[in-house]
């Protein structure tokens, strides 16, 4: 079973992420692309198992954010490790549209980047590329304490002192 980076905590995952444009949705707790959630709506609404939705960063999110809130698991999909606008949808995702849920950062990730993805709301993590998950722990404590306001500290150092 596949592992990920939940919570600071190295655990199995218990989701099927099933790619775009499925017709048949396997047994159990399942990722969907946003696409094929809204098209197959009923069918997903009487599924055997949690539903949660994935999409890629670089699609507009304000569009279709606020029918997301209630579901369980929101992944974000980044394409190329270079592409940032995954880490404004997942700011968005919680400081507008107030999302209380499991945020999923997959795709092209590296651990270099885990830091600010948890700063801007990503509590998991998801590699694509065989890393030390252990190392990869180790990462988000890379700093102990940063200068801008971010999901994490919505005050600035300078108000904290």
């Amino acid at each position: 079973m596949a592992q990920l980076l939940k919570d600071t905590q190295i655990i199995d995952d218990q989701w099927i992420r099933v790619p775009a444009d499925a017709e048949v949705f396997p047994a159990g707790d399942i990722l969907v692309h946003y696409n094929d959630w809204q098209t197959h709506q009923d069918e997903l609404n009487q599924h055997q198992g949690a539903v949660g939705v994935w999409f890629d960063g670089n699609e507009e999110i304000e569009a279709f954010a606020e029918s997301l809130v209630s579901l369980p698991l929101i992944a974000i999909n980044f394409p190329k490790f270079v592409d940032g606008r995954g880490f404004s949808a997942a700011r968005l995702l919680r400081e507008r549209y107030g999302f209380k849920g499991e945020l999923r950062a997959v795709g092209q990730i590296i651990r270099d980047q885990l830091f600010l993805l948890q700063r801007c709301g990503f509590n998991a993590f998801q590699f694509e590329d065989n890393i030390d998950l252990d190392q990869a722990v180790k990462s988000l404590t890379d700093f102990s304490d940063s200068y801008q306001v971010a999901v994490d500290q919505p005050q600035p150092l300078f108000k904290r002192r």
